[in-house]
């Protein structure tokens, strides 16, 4: 092993190693040629042994070695490592008695060697490969200055023959590289003429192989960019520099059968012993192109409808505010589309949406952008009008069209529209302010009863400030913990007995006191905590039913309402019985509301872990049921214990024909399917009675009472019963 270097020896050393494999000789067979010219050397300096020794990192490898058959030794101690450091010849007249020399090293020398002298392997770099070493069984003290000389040009031609392998090796794995390369290669001299060309740039201009060698490189330019081409190769010719060498650019090409396409160019210059060269690596960019259009057209348009798309649509605004003209933006949505695209699917949606596209450009002149947003809203753009009335006008032609039906694949669709305008001239208003202040037009066009048009004005803008300040509001209040958990009572209509409860949030509000979900909820369902309070609701309803047990309560069920947030985390089963399991409560302890709007837009992330609780136990209760489009066919979809029949029915049921016919066939459905039905919104003893009657064995509302802290929940569970039933009474 060689011993260990100094930081800077140890660089030269890593160098000079890096430079011995760039000529890829160490572990190959000498070359014929090194063989001669070691043999040439011994016999001319009337030596019997001579070598080329390749210093690597702990060893000393021989190449063509003549009298000696030994072909690696130790690097450290022997001479050749040595010869390499000298910068002279360096000769050893006796080697078993030189002090220079390792001692105990001499066995791995060649066999009986008693004189060497070896001259450094140094290429044009500086770095040191090896030596040319010469040797002979007796010791010689008179080596003159003329065989040193002569040793030393031996070394220079060793040396040179090294650099010309090395450039053939190079030469080949390039050859090799071009000829497997993918990349079309093409080479010309100073006259533009093809000297050299790979497979792939035959195959891509069209020619066979070795046909296109010693033509004239225009064969490949098309005839317009010709004469610009003769002009940059002269200037080349002249030792003018080019800005195209080294830069990547998109240039036409010609094919042999005449066609163009463009390619992509990158071109090297050079300059050897035969003159200047030029050389290009090319490839055919046809399919790029091709992609980029459909790109741009993509990047404009909207893929299902053809109509431009929201970016292309604020590019023509802002075009149109920046010129300092008027515009008019009607954001229009359509009424319903949700429900047809969720119960009918995505399918049927996507046609209606296509139909739609067709028939809202026939609604308004040719100079009209006419585009999808997302969804089912679409916008339209005025330039240069700002006009009310003529806003209002067109807004109310849209809104007649739309009155005619829409037939798509057997089905007849009704669709109205909801229509927002806004007027704004540039450049006081921004393309984005005029878009939201539709869309602000628009919500107030939806609230207001849907299928009508209202125009901006800035009072909706307060009213979005407003939201914003109460989406602050409850974010404050969710880091606080200002939300509590407050239970209505749930009753057997034939005791009067408490069976369960339906636990519902309120908002301990620091400066308004108690608030009803009345006044946060649809902020709160949107709000990004609203799953972490999921999380809490059923943590907090599992140890609030506990407590109530163990201070030796009836046990009773306790009913949650969760938001679709939280649910399309998937997470809900583990929750629950997690929930269950930490408070050492049965399955049927705790109930899964499920409302309608979540039924229509559960996929397999709402439904597994609803299915996986209804097989543990867990009651899933499908609420406000009879109210919404889908609610038989949910009833295929979900595994149910229990309907909730909704209050609006339950309201005029003792004077509303109608709504006791819906409330008794709930309730003869719900026998069929083998489910339990509790009915919402009891405030009279004549509602509790015909709801007995007619089979509806549970109730909810104000009855029994409201929604009430769990004191107060306790203390009516230590009636037996708390309240008068007809039955009981009898």
């Amino acid at each position: 092993m060689t011993p260990s270097l100094s930081g800077s020896a140890a660089a030269i050393e890593a160098r000079r190693l890096t430079a011995l494999r760039s000529y890829r000789v160490i572990d190959t067979v000498a070359t014929p040629e090194l063989g001669r010219l070691t043999a040439l050397a011994a016999a001319s300096l009337g030596v019997p042994m001579a070598w080329v020794a390749l210093l690597d990192h702990d060893t000393c490898r021989r190449h063509a070695c003549v009298g000696t058959t030994t072909t690696q030794v130790p690097r450290h101690g022997a001479p050749c490592a040595a010869a390499m450091a000298a910068d002279e010849v360096f000769v050893v007249p006796d080697v078993t008695c030189d002090p220079r020399l390792s001692a105990g090293s001499s066995a791995d020398w060649p066999e009986n060697l008693r004189f060497f002298a070896g001259a450094a392997l140094v290429t044009a770099a500086g770095d040191r490969l090896g030596a040319l070493c010469i040797g002979d069984t007796e010791a010689n003290a008179t080596f003159s200055v003329e065989a040193r000389q002569m040793l030393a040009s031996f070394a220079a031609l060793a040396m040179a023959h090294l650099d010309l392998r090395r450039s053939d090796v190079l030469n080949a794995a390039s050859a090799g590289f071009a000829k497997a390369s993918e990349y079309s290669f093409i080479a010309i001299d100073e006259s533009g003429t093809i000297t050299f060309v790979n497979p792939a740039g035959e195959a891509l201009f069209g020619y066979e192989p070795g046909e296109m060698i010693g033509q004239d490189i225009e064969i490949i330019i098309p005839e317009p960019f010709r004469k610009a081409h003769k002009v940059g190769l002269a200037r080349i010719a002249s030792g003018c520099p080019t800005k195209l060498a080294g830069r990547t650019i998109e240039l036409p090409g010609q094919r042999r059968d005449g066609s163009v396409f463009p390619m992509e160019f990158s071109m090297s210059i050079w300059e050897d012993r035969v003159g200047i060269g030029i050389g290009a690596i090319m490839r055919d960019i046809s399919e790029w192109r091709a992609r980029d259009a459909k790109l741009v057209q993509m990047a404009h348009h909207d893929k299902l409808t053809g109509l431009i798309n929201r970016a292309s649509f604020d590019e023509d605004l802002q075009t149109v505010l920046a010129g300092g003209r008027h515009a008019t933006v009607m954001l229009l949505d359509l009424d319903g589309f949700k429900e047809v695209n969720d119960s009918l699917g995505h399918a049927i949606g996507d046609a209606l949406l296509q139909a739609v596209a067709i028939r809202l450009p026939t609604c308004v002149g040719g100079t009209v952008t006419v585009a999808r947003f997302a969804g089912d809203t679409f916008a339209l753009l005025f330039s240069g009008s700002g006009d009310p009335l003529a806003a209002g006008t067109c807004a109310a032609t849209i809104l007649d069209t739309f009155q005619a039906p829409f037939e798509i694949s057997g089905h007849t669709f009704h669709v109205s529209i909801s229509i927002g305008v806004a007027i704004g001239t540039g450049p006081e208003i921004t393309g984005d302010e005029l878009v939201a202040d539709a869309d602000l037009a628009l919500y107030r066009a939806k609230r207001d009863g849907r299928h009508c048009m209202r125009l901006f004005d800035p009072t909706l803008r307060s009213a979005i400030v407003a939201r914003r300040a109460l989406h602050d509001e409850v974010t404050r209040g969710l880091e606080a913990s200002e939300f509590v958990l407050h239970y209505q009572p749930q009753v057997c209509l034939v005791n009067g007995r408490m069976i369960g409860v339906e636990a519902l949030l309120r908002w301990q509000h620091p400066q308004r006191g108690l608030l009803l979900p009345g006044a946060f909820i649809e902020t709160l369902e949107a709000h990004p905590l609203a799953a972490t309070l999921g999380r809490w609701i059923v943590a907090e309803a599992c140890r609030q039913s506990a407590a109530w047990r163990a201070a030796g309560l009836p046990p009773i069920r306790v009913a949650v309402n969760l938001f679709g947030s939280h649910l399309q985390e998937g997470s809900l089963a583990r929750e629950v019985m997690s929930g269950l399991a930490q408070h050492g409560l049965p399955a049927d302890a705790l109930e899964i509301e499920v409302t309608e709007r979540i039924a229509l837009q559960a996929d397999s992330t709402v439904l597994d872990p609803i299915r996986e609780l209804h097989r543990l136990g867990v009651a899933i209760a499908f609420d406000d049921f009879g109210t919404g489009y889908a609610s038989l066919s949910s009833l295929k979809r979900f595994p149910l214990n229990r309907l909730k029949i909704d209050r609006s029915f339950v309201r005029d049921i003792l004077t509303d024909v109608h709504d006791a016919e819906i409330v008794r066939a709930i309730l003869g459905m719900a026998h069929s399917f083998g489910l339990d039905v509790i009915a919402e919104g009891i405030e009279t003893f004549e509602q509790q009675e015909i709801l007995r009657r007619m089979g509806c064995r549970e109730g909810q509302g104000y009855l029994y009472g409201k929604a009430m802290a769990p004191g107060a929940i306790a203390a009516l569970l230590e009636r037996k019963p708390p309240w008068r039933t007809v039955a009981s009474a009898a």
